[in-house]
């Protein structure tokens, strides 16, 4: 990997972390913070109470909200380097099938197959695989070349399976955050004498917190893995494609071998 490339993956991550940080923030403007006396919050203007910032925020999740923000940066950097590899560029290099084609229909093997090994990506993969089955018959390449894809394929739906993990695991946190909060409230409830409904307000509203922090990373995560999902499948039915279009003068040659031989 250049140096160029990791600079670009350090500055798209950085770029949505501030960007999640900054949602978050505006998203969570609408909570008090630190409240004065009940008395005088009424007699305050709704318009001119004081605002929850975002440390104050992550402070109420507590353990469990600090567990979720690091679910976000995870889900963030994958979705960063999803961004940089799940592309046509990458798993397609530009040129290569033309030059494999070429190369194939002089009958260089071997230097189709060392164009194949210095462009590594799906498409190399499947060609290389077919390469290796050219002396055999064109079933035998088709063969080996579905394999390789499927095979491909499977490594991209692994690598992605973690946003998925992701998005199931944060709002199940956040949920257990919240009874756990609310237990504690109740149990400060039941300690005290002729209790107000205000106070036990506060506690509740910090318990529902976690689970605004794990939807707020469950959302985007499985939106994401919806949408990567959606452009492995494109990509690796476009490679195949592409991949039968490079063999299919060989394919024709040995139809036409078969049937030359066959009428003799």
């Amino acid at each position: 990997m250049s140096a160029a490339s990791i600079r670009i993956r350090l500055g798209l991550l950085l770029g949505m972390f501030v960007l999640c940080w900054s949602l978050m923030s505006t998203a969570t403007a609408w909570q008090p913070q630190d409240p004065p006396e009940q008395d005088q919050q009424q007699d305050q203007p709704a318009d001119q109470k004081k605002q929850l910032g975002p440390a104050e925020f992550l402070r109420a999740g507590g353990a469990v909200g600090y567990l979720i923000l690091l679910l976000s940066v995870i889900m963030v950097a994958l979705i960063a380097d999803h961004l940089m590899n799940i592309r046509r560029r990458v798993l397609m290099p530009p040129g290569l099938a033309e030059e494999v084609h070429r190369l194939l229909s002089e009958r260089k093997l071997e230097e189709a197959r060392q164009k194949c090994d210095a462009h590594p990506g799906f498409l190399s993969r499947l060609l290389h695989s077919g390469l290796s089955e050219t002396g055999v018959g064109y079933q035998a390449v088709e063969k080996a070349m579905e394999d390789t894809a499927v095979e491909q394929s499977a490594r991209l739906f692994r690598r992605i399976e973690y946003l998925s993990v992701i998005g199931t695991i944060a709002p199940m946190l956040g949920l257990m955050g919240t009874v756990w909060g609310m237990i504690q409230a109740f149990l400060e409830f039941e300690q005290k004498a002729n209790p107000q409904v205000a106070e036990l307000a506060p506690g509740i509203y910090r318990a529902l917190i976690t689970t605004l922090l794990g939807l707020s990373v469950a959302v985007p995560s499985l939106g994401a893995f919806a949408i990567f999902r959606n452009r492995i499948d494109e990509l690796a039915a476009e490679a195949t494609l592409l991949a039968e279009h490079v063999f299919a003068d060989y394919r024709r040659a040995q139809q036409t071998r078969r049937r030359s031989s066959s009428s003799k």
